[in-house]
């Protein structure tokens, strides 16, 4: 019983100074890297989760219904430039990729019912989705909310070019023909181009290209990571779904899907602001510094 008692002194002791030794480190990595105290405590802020999540629930709610509505008036070029490019997204195969055509090509009837200012207003109605993101990126920034004079515009321009840019995504992401080793690099770059006049557009100029470098590099290797995820996990994913609950579970898995990517962009963003406007980073880059939290 003695040695038991012994033992469990032992390890006791072993445990204290483990954890004497993890708070020194700790200390002092504080101290020669402060950006490390102030990047964990924004990483781990529970809001930051909440506004991936509100930021997917938005491009699902408005994106989706404007595809559509965009697929009826587009020609058929367009048209089968853009299910390529959702296929080559999501990996759309079998009977998901069924189901894709069927949305965008068997829509005769709502050019006829929806019209030019049903077009107009699922544009206009995504621009909810322009917000979404711009609220994530004056949050990572903290700036105050931009007034709608100043960014209504940059709102809708913003949707405009991700349908552009969305267009392009199948021809991008096979290297234009020459397959995936010039994919994945083209995909990267045109990630990285993306966002770093995503996030100066819709921060309406209030921050320098420069400043916004690492985020840019970090969103766009966290969306380049997620693309790989997507075309290996969602063509089982989706058909297995659509088999035992029908649309619904195509809706479930895409939603999901968007989270995750939310969240990964979300993070990126945030933790790039963060790493430009600490040292040693702000003195190259000229980063502002950093406003108070920002509670809405």
């Amino acid at each position: 019983m003695r040695s038991v008692r012994e033992a469990a002194g032992r390890w006791g002791e072993r445990l204290a100074r483990g954890r004497g030794r993890w708070e020194r480190a700790r200390v002092d990595a504080e101290r020669r890297f402060p950006v490390i105290t102030e990047l964990t405590a924004r990483l781990l802020s529970p809001g930051l989760l909440d506004a991936a999540t509100r930021m997917a629930s938005q491009i699902f709610l408005t994106s989706v219904p404007l595809l559509f509505a965009v697929a009826a008036f587009a020609p058929a070029d367009v048209r089968d430039q853009l299910v390529a490019s959702l296929r080559a997204l999501f990996g759309v195969s079998g009977a998901s990729d069924q189901e894709l055509r069927q949305a965008l090509y068997g829509n005769g009837d709502l050019r006829g019912t929806t019209g030019i200012i049903g077009l107009l207003m699922a544009l206009l109605s995504a621009t909810s989705c322009s917000r979404a993101v711009a609220r994530v990126c004056e949050h990572a920034w903290r700036l105050p909310k931009a007034g709608t004079r100043a960014a209504g515009w940059r709102w809708l321009l913003w949707i405009v070019a991700w349908l552009m840019v969305l267009v392009f995504q199948g021809s991008l992401r096979d290297g234009f023909g020459v397959g995936f080793w010039l994919g994945l690099p083209l995909t990267f770059a045109a990630s990285f181009v993306v966002w770093w006049w995503t996030t100066h557009l819709l921060l309406s100029a209030r921050v320098g290209w420069l400043p916004l470098l690492p985020g840019a590099l970090l969103t766009a290797a966290a969306a380049t990571a997620m693309s790989l995820t997507a075309r290996v996990y969602m063509p089982g994913a989706l058909n297995r779904s659509l088999a035992q609950y029908g649309s619904l579970g195509l809706v479930l898995i895409l939603l999901s899907w968007l989270i995750a990517l939310c969240a990964a962009i979300t993070f990126s963003v945030t933790a790039g602001a963060v790493l430009a406007q600490g040292p040693p980073l702000n003195v190259y880059l000229g980063a502002p510094a950093p406003g108070p939290p920002r509670t809405g």
